[in-house]
């Protein structure tokens, strides 16, 4: 079972997040921007929060109000489910789907170290079955 620090990487250190008092709508834009579907939510280098493509369509489209007047901190998630970098990829997919959520933020005490996604969960499973086919086929042909 590979640690999630190992998925981090592929991130290069990159802490895509928003501050609680900046609008949803300039948060949906950083979303659009860096094509996720999520944001940590920080304030004093501390993580507050996660924002994602589903706070915005239940706490604002549905509801109508308004993205441009309604701050991040109004909608965003504040109980967030964290893990630590040397979290398995398994455990972290078994607690994404328990929780029924696709981003988990991956913190080292209040170190804040990024967040992974379901996809890039499902990337890693997907690269790691290929090889195993690979080696497989390798075997079998010797």
């Amino acid at each position: 079972m590979k640690p999630v620090s190992e998925l981090l990487k592929k991130h290069q250190g990159t802490l895509w997040h928003v501050r609680p008092e900046e609008t949803v709508f300039g948060a949906l834009e950083l979303l659009a921007g860096y094509e996720v579907g999520a944001l940590m939510v920080m304030e004093g280098g501390r993580l507050v929060g996660v924002i994602s493509e589903r706070d915005y369509t239940r706490k604002v489209a549905l509801q109508g109000r308004n993205s441009k007047e309604t701050s991040v901190a109004d909608i965003m998630t504040r109980n967030v489910v964290t893990v630590g970098s040397k979290t398995g990829t398994r455990d972290c997919m078994a607690l994404m789907s328990e929780k029924k959520i696709r981003h988990l933020p991956v913190v080292d005490g209040s170190t804040v170290l990024g967040m992974i996604s379901i996809r890039d969960l499902m990337d890693d499973i997907i690269a790691e079955h290929e090889t195993t086919i690979a080696q497989l086929e390798t075997y079998i042909t010797s």
